[in-house]
Parts: structure tokens; C-alpha cells; sequence
């Protein structure tokens, strides 16, 4: 194959020379200098080095830096890269279906996901994997992507897994008829209090816009008015799934945002007459992590005075990005246009000072004080604009600023409590908790409800914390225990709760003591209060 177009391109280069045609100015014209001059680097390297080489690692790595060059979210992803991001955007996977963990050098399943091939076939909560296809996959160093590899597959394809279960004798062979699992982009849905709903969103998937139309139903009929919306470390995903949120928000006709570059014409995006939350107090939390669609909804919401932002100072990104598919299976990340909220506003910050300083953007923000005082925060007044309907002060060029602050809480926060957690030893130690206890929890605590009110961290499950701590290498530290202990036994329930049922359950007790949440609900229920002092550029900042 490679013979024949050499070949082929020998034979146009003698058909030009004898057409007086120059083969380099053609090429050049049909292409660009630029691109010619590319093409015949590779090319004399591919006919002169010393060496062999690795041609597609070469056009790989100056494709790489190619885009290190332009801005910090354009990107080079290789096919494998390419279907690990889209995944969780398209709101789906093909697999057997199950949260799991490695524990002991061991896949752990955490749960089997409701209605998959594994609940079908009655894989349970707290089954070991101990075979695939018969083959060992317990003590050989397991990684998350081994388990992947192994238990992801094309619809329709089976795997036999080998479970240990505890009470039952030897191993227990699972045959799992691998089907479409779907990944959800909404990690809570509950009434917090009185009319008042909360809805925490992850990502802007495929999915969203539903999943948060039927949340939103279901709330509906439990009596909620008002709305809590929780897009906090939310990194965003796709325009059109932000679009479809904020226009819940929003009156027929108003603008919710537009885009525009050198080469992209401007497109505006404007909500319809189809909103189902246009009435009802509304507040979006915001942090750090909320970014590029997250921000669309909190800046059109804010523009339009529709509701109150609360929190700390959105992450500051606001390039659109197009995928270009390459030949192999690759993919370029583009970004082809800005986009700006309805004031105007780019959201976008700087990016001029290199990769480096814009990837350190956050820990300098820490580092200047800005996550615990709104006033280390400072913008030029070139970049101030105006809400639409009160007119109130808001800035641009580097993510939204909330109308109401609210500081990173650190009171408890010892070194003790983030090891706990950045080491993992808190997650497995509520599985090796449940591996001891799941049954008579479940048969003492029948729903969630009465695990919520019922349930306590007792002193002797701190205890089996401390020393199941101390076997994972980590030193016993009495103060900073009783310091953290209140967290310590928020979060151990909230996770024993995710673990026995889903993701909403391990909210509905964390934020319980969340300070930014129980601030909402406050505001919720002084509103008229907080919206005087908003107008008033005068809101405390706890």
C-alpha cells in the first residue's frame, strides 16, 4: 500500500515537470506554505535520518505542542483519550453495570447499578470479583482501568465473573449479558426544607436537560416553590444542554448567551416560552470548579436579575470548543469562538502569561486570601458592566463573582481529616465497615428516612476509624481527631449512605453541615431581606 502511493506521487511529480508545473507551488497553493513546508520535513526525515523513527509519534507530539501554543482548553486527544471524554458526556456506557472500589487488591462492588445486567443476574453489594473469564484478577495489582478493560464491552457480549460472598461457600459464577448503562449527570434531588428544593448537577451531558425536567416535576409535587441549584465543582460539558437549563430560568425571548470568533460568525441563544421554573425564587450555588456551561447558566440567571448567585467566584472559562475528528481515530479540540453573557460579558480570564501561570490560576487565588475574604478580590472598571433589570454592578474577564460571598470553611479542617480523605483511608474503611455490618444495617435502618434520623457515628465506630487508620500507616493524632470530629462522623454516615443507597442520600446528610447550603436555605427564608442588601452592594460576607 505504501509502495503504490509512492509510486503514484512519483508519477504526478514527473506529470508536473512535464506540464511546467512546480509540484512545491502547487501543493503550497492547494494547501499552504506552512503546511508544505510541515509535510517535506517529515518527509526528508522519513528518507534521510539516521535513524528509524516513530512517524506518528512525531506528527503527534508537534500536534501537541501546536496546540500548547494557542490557548489552554484547545487540545490534541489520542483515540483512546477520545472515547474516555466523550462517555460521560453522551450519558451512557456499554458494560456489566456497577459502582466498585479495589479494596485489598480486590474489585469491591460497591453497588450493582438499578435495573443493569448485574442487578439482573444478582450480583450484590459487597461481592468480591475474584475471576473474569477465569482468569485471576484478585492480588495481581489491579488498576481502575484493568477493571475497565475487563468489564466494559461492545452490547450484547457476555462476561463471566467469579464472586466471593460472604456466608457462601467457594466461588459464585455470574454469566452478565453486557447492555447500555447510563451515566447520570444529577447527584441530587430532595426537598431540603419546607417548599424549598435542592438539585445538584455534576456535569452538561447528553441527559441533563431531562434529568433535571424530572426532578424538577417530581419536586413540584411535593409542594417545592423554591430552588436551590448546586452547580459547585461543576466543570460544565454542552452548550446546548446549558442552554435548555437556563431557559428554564428564563422568559420567552431573553437572551442567554452568544458566541463569536474570527471565523465564527455571532450566534445568539435565546430562551423560549417552554421554562418551568420561571417564577419561583431561584439561588445557584458557585465555587472554584463551577466552569464554562455552569457558568453560562449562573451569568445569564445573574444578568437578568432572575435569581441570586452565592458562593466564591466562578473558575473563568468561557472559549467554545469544536471537535475535529483526525483520520486514525484522534481528535483537535479547537476553540473557534468567546463566548459572553447577556450583559456582554466574556467570562473568560487571562490566559496571555502562558500555560503555566493560567494552570497555577487557582492555587494563586488560595494563596491571595480570595477563598476566605471577598475583599482580596479586585477587578478593573473596564471590565464592570450592568445587570439588565436593576442595573446592579457586575464584572467580566475572569469567571462570575456571586452576589452573595461565602467563604471557604476550614474551621475544622485539620491535617488529620484531609488525610483521611486524600489517602482514601475513610472510603475504605466504611467498606471494610460494611463488609462487617451491611445486613443488620439494613435490617435495623429498612429506608433511608429512618437511616437519616436514626443513625449515629457512635464513639466505638470513631475508634475502628482510628485504628483501621493507624493499620493504613497513618499516625493517630487524638486533638486533631476530636477537632475533625464532627465532619469525621458527617461524612463516614454520608458515605455508609451512598454506599447502602445512592448518591442523593450521601447529600441529603452532608449538607446537613455544608455552610454554603445552609447559607441558601437562610437566604431562602429571608429573601426579601438579602435582595434590599444585594441591591445595596452591601451583603455581608457570612
Amino acid at each position: 500500500m505504501v509502495n503504490n502511493i509512492k509510486r503514484l506521487a512519483v508519477f504526478l511529480f514527473i506529470l508536473l515537470s512535464l506540464l511546467n508545473i512546480n509540484p512545491g507551488q502547487l501543493h503550497a497553493q492547494l494547501f499552504n506554505e506552512e503546511s508544505y513546508k510541515f509535510s517535506q520535513v517529515l518527509n526528508w526525515i522519513d528518507n534521510y535520518y539516521v535513524d528509524s523513527v516513530n512517524q506518528n509519534k512525531l506528527v503527534q507530539d508537534a500536534i501537541v505542542s501546536m496546540m500548547k501554543d494557542l490557548d489552554p482548553h484547545s487540545s490534541y486527544m489520542t483515540p483512546e483519550e477520545v472515547k474516555e471524554l466523550t462517555e460521560p458526556l453522551q450519558g451512557n456506557f456499554e458494560g456489566i453495570g456497577i459502582s466498585f472500589n479495589i479494596y485489598n487488591d480486590t474489585i469491591y462492588v460497591i453497588s450493582p447499578i438499578s435495573g443493569g445486567p448485574s442487578e439482573k443476574v444478582g450480583l450484590q453489594a459487597g461481592d468480591r470479583i475474584i475471576k473474569v473469564d477465569g482468569k485471576d484478577v484478585a492480588g495481581i495489582g489491579i488498576t481502575n482501568k484493568m477493571v475497565f478493560d475487563l468489564l466494559r464491552g461492545d452490547k450484547g457480549t457476555q462476561v463471566k465473573v467469579s464472586v466471593l460472598r460472604r456466608g457462601e461457600k467457594g466461588l459464585l459464577d455470574f454469566t452478565i449479558t453486557r447492555d447500555k448503562i447510563p451515566i447520570y449527570s444529577l447527584d441530587a434531588a430532595y426537598k431540603i426544607k419546607d417548599n424549598i428544593g435542592y438539585i445538584r448537577l455534576n456535569r452538561f451531558a447528553q441527559t441533563t436537560g431531562k434529568e433535571f425536567s424530572d426532578a424538577m416535576g417530581k419536586l413540584k409535587s411535593e409542594g417545592v416553590n423554591d430552588l436551590i441549584l448546586d452547580l459547585t465543582g461543576n466543570g460544565g460539558g454542552y452548550l446546548d444542554e446549558a442552554v435548555y437549563l437556563a431557559d428554564q430560568f428564563l422568559g420567552k425571548e431573553k437572551l442567554i448567551v452568544y458566541t463569536q470568533g474570527l471565523h465564527s460568525p455571532r450566534r445568539d441563544y435565546f430562551a423560549t416560552s417552554k421554562g418551568d421554573f420561571q417564577d419561583g425564587k431561584l439561588i445557584i450555588l458557585i465555587d472554584e470548579g463551577t466552569a464554562s456551561a455552569s457558568e453560562i447558566v449562573s451569568g445569564a440567571v445573574q444578568d437578568w436579575d432572575r435569581g441570586v448567585i452565592m458562593g466564591r467566584r466562578s473558575f473563568g472559562k468561557g472559549l467554545v470548543q469544536r471537535p475535529f475528528p483526525l483520520q486514525d481515530g484522534s481528535m483537535i479540540r479547537l476553540t473557534i469562538a468567546k463566548y459572553y453573557t447577556p450583559t456582554g460579558r466574556l467570562i473568560q480570564k487571562p490566559y496571555n502569561h502562558g500555560l503555566e501561570a493560567y494552570e497555577e490560576d487557582l492555587i494563586n487565588r488560595y494563596n491571595h486570601g480570595e477563598f476566605l475574604h471577598k475583599d482580596s478580590i479586585h477587578f478593573p472598571d473596564s471590565l464592570k458592566y450592568r445587570t439588565l433589570k436593576e442595573k446592579r454592578i457586575v464584572y467580566g474577564g475572569g469567571g462570575i463573582m456571586p452576589d452573595i460571598f461565602v467563604p471557604l470553611d476550614t474551621t475544622s479542617t485539620t491535617p488529620y481529616y484531609r488525610d483521611l480523605i486524600r489517602k482514601g483511608i475513610l472510603n475504605r474503611f466504611v467498606i471494610h465497615y460494611l463488609d462487617e455490618n451491611r445486613e443488620s444495617i439494613k435490617a435495623q435502618y429498612s429506608d433511608f428516612d429512618s437511616f437519616l434520623k436514626n443513625f449515629e457515628i457512635t464513639p466505638d465506630i470513631l475508634d475502628q476509624l482510628s485504628n483501621f487508620a493507624e493499620s493504613e500507616e497513618l499516625e493517630p493524632n487524638k486533638e486533631e481527631l476530636e477537632q475533625s470530629a464532627n465532619d469525621i462522623r458527617m461524612l463516614t454516615k454520608a458515605y455508609i449512605a451512598r454506599d447502602l443507597w445512592d448518591t442523593s442520600s450521601f447529600y441529603q446528610i452532608y449538607n446537613q453541615t455544608d455552610k454554603l447550603v445552609n447559607k441558601a436555605v437562610n437566604v431562602m427564608e429571608n429573601w426579601n431581606k438579602y435582595q434590599q442588601k444585594i441591591l445595596s452592594d452591601m451583603v455581608p460576607d457570612n
